[in-house]
């Protein structure tokens, strides 16, 4: 169960993606943007280690964007290139953030969430489920390891056994409905707030034929 520590971060996570956001091929928003959190949730490791969130930012000239992030307490070996930055917290101390895409942890329990093996929490409450979060499975088995996660224009993807692919859509289009693709096996939705205050749903990830 993640506990969310009532707690202060330095710098804080916006202020770190200020700073790493215009260099992914995937942003299309202002050099110095201006970010508000805009939604997410988070996902429970297992070994109670590591923090995962999803986190959606809107930006003023371009949108909203996805971006997993883990919190880990020591550096993760061999990720230094998806290091976002470092913060200190107020409870746990020094905790390196990476972009969770290249992060074990956070891959597995997301494909894990797309087959409902576990379940969305909260983004700012301890052990409270996330019921804006919409999952769905149709395939047969387990969904497999991931390949290495390759950066779009408008996603991270991974190359998935048996001729599928698990795309992250990392820049967000709200939906009028959370039906998918049609040749879709797998998916997760939800909801983050616009601009104008009001909220909008859309896909966060899509399991599909490559």
């Amino acid at each position: 169960m993640s506990i969310i520590h009532r707690t202060t971060v330095r710098p804080t996570k916006l202020e770190l993606l200020r700073t790493w956001l215009p260099a992914r091929p995937w942003y299309h928003g202002s050099a110095e943007p201006d970010l508000a959190k805009a939604g997410g949730f988070r996902l429970d490791d297992p070994e109670g280690e590591v923090g995962i969130e999803f986190m959606v930012v809107g930006e003023a000239a371009s949108g909203a964007y996805l971006v997993p992030l883990t919190y880990r307490g020591a550096p993760l070996e061999g990720a230094g290139h998806a290091l976002v930055g470092t913060m200190e917290h107020g409870v746990l101390g020094p905790r390196w953030v990476y972009d969770g895409c290249h992060d074990p942890v956070l891959t597995a329990q997301l494909t894990a969430l797309v087959e409902g093996r576990v379940q969305a929490q909260a983004q700012s409450v301890s052990d409270t489920p996330d019921r804006e979060v919409g999952r769905c499975y149709t395939g047969e088995g387990p969904i497999g390891a991931l390949g290495a996660p390759e950066d779009t224009t408008e996603s991270t993807g991974f190359a998935v056994a048996g001729g599928l692919a698990l795309r992250v859509h990392r820049v967000l289009t709200p939906a009028a409905a959370d039906a998918p693709p049609q040749d879709t096996v797998g998916h997760v939705t939800g909801a983050w707030e616009q601009p104008d205050g009001t909220r909008t749903r859309g896909l966060f990830a899509t399991l599909r034929a490559a």
